[in-house]
């Protein structure tokens, strides 16, 4: 009896061995983020290549996120 639960608490133990990995997958571009991705899911007038019009795009969005600013 003790050897049957020895064995299931080291078949639950070495269960978790068998995991794989969850890193951080995905393609990954040697493309800076201002060059654009070539699809047609761009905001409107924005050129891609266009390093100060993204990083006001971002800024403008983080504003839109901003609570604090919401409620003034």
């Amino acid at each position: 009896m003790i050897l049957r639960i020895a064995l299931a608490g080291a078949l639950l133990a070495l269960a978790g061995c068998s995991e794989t990995p969850q890193g951080l997958g995905g393609a990954k571009s040697d493309v800076a983020p201002h060059q654009g991705t070539g699809m047609a899911y761009m905001v409107p007038g924005w050129k891609a290549g266009d390093k100060t019009g993204w990083e006001q795009q971002l800024k403008t969005r983080t504003q839109a996120q901003d609570d604090h600013a919401k409620a003034k």
